[in-house]
């Protein structure tokens, strides 16, 4: 029986290339036995992001966060299932207030790994045509080609040939181990917030202002004109000697009518 192991570390990008150079190029894969394995290749790294922002406005599913930059960021559709741990009470979106400060920290843990693939045929040599290709009986009776890379060399009995030193009938076991890097990205997300403070209390030595109401009294009533009672007594607004004049007048003009009949009789006598 001779068994062949082809072995190589390949880098990304150059996986497909790499394939060519070690191991098998299969035309068929119906007796190709492929196993893959994973194991760490390294201790896993860890980022954490931090971002702080205030409440300014919640309608619905929607809020608007006042980021520390002073940048305004608008949250739209927030499911209800997303809270925020706030006095160790969870909230959702309906539950946030304006003025509550919250953080979101992301923890980015990037995990290193290498994913090992190997791929097994078995058969018997039925043609060789040294250095590039190879006919194999497989295990089922049907013959399949394979195309040998250039350069590859195969162990027979413990001893190391190429594709010249195969013959027809000889068993061969041949491998192709890929092994591929990568890395795994999972991120966990942690959301607290801090409700708003309470208003201050005032000083001890400030007194607080009371409002009083106090009821206005009622308008008095207008009176009228016509209703206000008439004066007893006219006030005094003018002294006496005008009378006075106004009676001498008078009495002269008496006296002369008087004097002016009496003159008339004495005439007419």
């Amino acid at each position: 029986m001779i068994s062949t192991m082809f072995s190589k570390k390949v880098m990304h990008g150059l996986f497909a290339v790499g394939a060519l150079c070690i191991a098998f190029t299969l035309t068929a894969y119906g007796q190709v036995q492929t196993k893959t394995t994973t194991a760490a290749a390294g201790d896993p790294t860890h980022a954490i992001k931090v971002e702080r922002g205030t409440v300014v406005y919640v309608s619905g599913n929607s809020c608007v966060i006042k980021a520390e930059d002073g940048t305004l960021r608008h949250f739209d559709n927030v499911p209800d299932s997303v809270t925020v741990t706030v006095d160790g009470k969870q909230l959702n979106i309906h539950q946030i207030q304006p003025g509550m400060v919250l953080e979101r920290q992301t923890i980015t843990t990037t995990t290193p790994r290498m994913i090992t693939t190997v791929k097994t045929v078995t058969g018997t040599v039925w043609m060789v045509n040294p250095p590039s290709m190879v006919i194999l009986t497989l295990e089922d009776g049907k013959n399949q080609k394979f195309t040998i890379p250039k350069g590859q060399m195969f162990t027979v009995d413990g001893q190391q040939t190429d594709a010249f030193g195969l013959r027809k009938g000889m068993k061969i076991e041949a491998q192709k181990i890929v092994e591929q890097p990568e890395t795994v990205v999972s991120q966990q997300i942690k959301r607290t917030g801090v409700a708003p403070p309470p208003p201050p209390a005032p000083k001890a030595d400030v007194p607080m202002l009371v409002v009083v109401a106090v009821e206005a009294p009622a308008p008095a009533p207008v009176e009228t004109a016509s209703a206000a009672p008439a004066p007893k007594q006219l006030p005094k607004t003018a002294s006496d000697l005008p009378l006075i004049g106004l009676l001498g007048l008078l009495f002269c003009g008496v006296s002369l009518s008087v004097t002016a009949v009496r003159n008339l009789l004495a005439r007419t006598a």
